[in-house]
């Protein structure tokens, strides 16, 4: 070991979530040249307690900060927090003669091979306490609760498992070679003196700058109480973390308890609650007695929305006197120093009002839905034990999984996990308890694995709204060029680069009206926006949002944009827009419900709040109808006319229809295309089904769809648009362009007769 001189005092600072469990440390290359120390070698962090890592290079954003990144495990095993101090060292390893671990959590009990230990820890250093990470693999069928083995069991799942140093011979720092005897200890074993380590900092992603908020307001009051003396200020007394289901706000709160070296207390709502008079306010104050007792100590609330509801809204008086009881508690805190509430609840607005203020709740924290560098940090912590495949991009996993939350990225490397196990199953003989090492060595977790649980796997806050992912492609769609360029650049370039519409200073379009007579494609335009935008599509009708009882309709306006925002981003689709936003004034309805309707969408559309990546596509073939202060720029943006194809057009949709079908050498589908003057999208189609039908009435096993086919079905078809009706629509489009900010809604010609609607749908 080297003598105490040769040291450097360093903060310690959180390593990036790929390097945790790998037993090493960044330093800056100053420190390293100043201790004479390389890549690789053995260093020595004291905290309050000592722990051994292997040295390595700083993170390129570190270079000449006085800084030492190490995990989770090894700020545990250090005794340490972020932000601490560190002596450094240059050490020596020694070969161990003998390692014993065993399982650092009282729920595991472990089982297998001391070879798979070794193949794991060889050339890492360690030293007697130490929690070390390591992959096992789980079993999930078979197998009693908590129950996992490294080699001997079918693999259905792969996770990290955290194992304690029991003892090491000799004495101080030494690392594994293939000398080493292993004993691995089947149970839970207490050690001395050791903080828990079960859930650190590193095992949280996508979540730096509410980490940063929590240290702040919990971890710096529970370390450091003499700051805030010496300031003459109360520290905080509690937080309030809310936001969708999944995003981790338990955890975080499991992992302040352990960086900050503090007692855990965990209140499930319900569970407070008891039949006999008093019995749940008892409760309640025993847990913050007991916390108070072993101080420094954090209570953790979940679900409080189920405990302290809004006591002007709830008959039951248990539910009140459990309120009041939590409010005496929070305020009765000056007597209980060194002591922190968080609650956490996804119903923020269901929580009585008295709680949200200064000196009880201090500050509010929304742990929302992570962007695409969350969850890339996410995938990362969940893949750390896992064999992954040369394919597999972590990156492009994370830009495709959009609105996944942290609880659904878990789901959907697990699935991938079985994904992989279902691929080496002809290979098991079941009826035996070890499964050959050869065929564990190979076991590894493809970009296909992924790919197969991405079908299973949809975020959790989608589900209540989520349909059919569109499989509709731009070659797809044919003969709607206009539209189809200019929904590409109003919808899929905002949603895939923002940040060019940032640089320039603008904002992008928040919604688009698709109008045009009836089977034009404005359906088919809006599920392709929404497959080519890799957005997540939510499709909607007005039967699906109009509601018998008073105020239900708005609510759930309100319920689908909201949750559009909590996955964006989204494409909201509204068919047959006409129906749900008519124009106001017209008394349709009782009691007005459409007119409410109007006025919830105008203020979700363009009201305090702003819709973030979040647009909505409306179609309709009656644009008349629709609410004129809907059609202005800041809601709809653009009216785009769907109209009749072209010739060429047509062709192309022709083309497109027949992908798939067998056609003669004598099909002319440039002749049919000619002759198909004013025929929409839906009726090419019904052509080409009609000369299909031809084809298998004429002979059922026959391959090929003829000419002569196609003729018989052109004279069985019709256009469904009328010469008259598509100079009304063109008239119509002509008089949305100059009149789209006007405050009388537009007239409509029908054909045959002219029928104005004025404000109140009069003459």
């Amino acid at each position: 070991m080297a003598d105490a001189e040769q040291s450097t005092k360093l903060q310690v600072a959180n390593a990036r979530p790929e390097d945790s469990g790998r037993g090493i440390a960044h330093l800056p290359r100053a420190v390293m040249a100043a201790l004479g120390i390389t890549d690789g070698d053995v260093i020595e962090i004291s905290g309050k307690k000592v722990t051994p890592a292997r040295a390595v290079g700083p993170y390129n954003e570190d270079e000449g900060l006085a800084l030492i990144r190490i995990d989770g495990l090894q700020r545990a095993n250090a005794g340490v927090g972020s932000g601490d101090f560190v002596e450094v060292r240059k050490a020596e390893s020694k070969p161990a003669t003998r390692v014993v671990f065993a399982p650092a959590q009282q729920n595991l009990r472990l089982q297998g091979s001391s070879n798979a230990l070794k193949r794991t820890f060889i050339g890492r250093p360690f030293a007697q306490g130490d929690v070390v990470a390591t992959a096992g693999h789980q079993r999930v069928q078979n197998m009693p609760p908590g129950m996992a083995q490294f080699v001997n069991a079918p693999a259905y799942a792969l996770q990290e498992i955290r194992l304690l140093v029991v003892s090491a011979s000799p004495k101080g720092i030494v690392h594994v070679d293939e000398n080493t005897e292993i004993e691995l200890r089947p149970e839970y074993e207490e050690p001395e003196a050791a903080r828990r380590a079960d859930v650190t900092y590193d095992d949280i992603g996508g979540m730096a700058a509410t980490i940063d908020q929590l240290r702040e307001m919990v971890e710096l009051p529970l370390r450091y109480p003499e700051l805030f003396q010496r300031l003459g200020v109360d520290p905080p007394k509690g937080l309030l973390l809310y936001g969708p289901p999944g995003t981790g706000k338990t955890r975080l709160a499991r992992a302040v308890a352990n960086e900050s070296d503090a007692q855990f207390f965990l209140i499930n709502g319900p569970e407070i609650m008891g039949s006999a008079y008093g019995e749940s306010e008892g409760r309640l104050r025993q847990v913050f007695e007991e916390a108070a007792k072993n101080a420094p100590s954090i209570v953790f609330i979940d679900e409080i929305d189920s405990i302290a509801p809004k006591r002007g809204q709830v008959s039951g008086e248990a539910e009140k006197r459990v309120v009041a009881q939590l409010l005496t508690l929070m305020d009765g805190l000056e007597a209980r120093a060194n002591l922190v509430v968080i609650a956490a609840t996804n119903r923020p607005e269901a929580i009585d009002e008295a709680l949200r203020r200064p000196g009880r709740f201090d500050r509010e924290i929304v742990v929302g839905v992570p962007d695409e560098r969350g969850r890339r940090e996410i995938l990362g912590i969940h893949t750390r034990g896992m064999p992954l495949g040369d394919h597999v991009d972590l990156a492009e996993l994370a830009r495709t999984t959009f609105g996944f939350v942290g609880a659904d990225l878990a789901a959907l490397t697990r699935e991938a996990a079985i994904e992989a196990v279902r691929r080496i199953m002809p290979q098991l003989n079941l009826e035996e308890r070890t499964i050959p090492p050869e065929v564990l060595d190979t076991l590894a977790v493809t970009r296909e694995d992924f790919i197969g649980a991405l079908k299973r796997v949809q975020p959790s806050a989608m589900r209540e709204v989520m349909v059919q992912a569109p499989t509709t492609k731009w070659s797809d769609v044919g003969g709607l060029d206009d539209a189809q360029m200019r929904l590409k650049e109003g919808v899929e370039l905002p949603l895939k680069n923002p940040d060019a519409f940032r640089r320039l200073g603008i904002r992008p379009a928040k919604g688009f009206l698709l109008y045009g007579p009836p089977g034009t494609g404005k359906t088919l335009l809006a599920k392709a926006v929404a497959r080519e935008a890799e957005a997540n599509f939510i499709a909607t009708k007005s039967s699906d949002l109009l509601s018998k009882w008073y105020g239900e309709s708005e609510q759930q306006i309100t319920r689908l944009f909201q949750r559009a925002r909590q996955v964006a981003p989204t494409v909201i689709f509204i068919d047959e827009l006409d129906s749900l936003v008519p124009a106001r004034g017209g008394g349709m309805g009782e009691p007005q419900v459409t007119e409410r309707v109007v006025n919830t969408i105008l203020a979700e559309m363009d009201g305090l709040e702003e819709l973030q990546s979040v647009v909505v596509i409306g179609a309709t073939n009656r644009p008349n109808l629709v609410d004129p202060a809907l059609l202005r720029p800041g809601r709809f943006d653009e009216l785009i006319y769907v109209g009749l194809p072209s010739r060429e057009g047509r062709r192309r949709i022709l083309g497109i229809q027949t992908q798939k079908m067998p056609l003669a050498g004598d099909v002319d589908l440039d002749d049919i295309a000619a002759r198909t003057e004013r025929f929409t999208g839906a009726d090419l189609e019904d052509v080409v089904r009609r000369a299909g039908l031809i084809a298998l009435r004429e002979r059922i096993d026959n391959a090929e769809v003829s000419q002569a086919n196609f003729e018989r079905a052109l004279e069985d078809s019709r256009a469904s648009v009328t010469p008259e009706v598509e100079r009304e629509y063109e008239q119509m489009a002509a008089k949305l362009k100059q009149e789209a900010n006007a405050i009388q809604p537009i007239g409509f010609i029908s054909p045959g007769q002219l029928t104005p609607r004025g404000p109140k749908g009069g003459d």
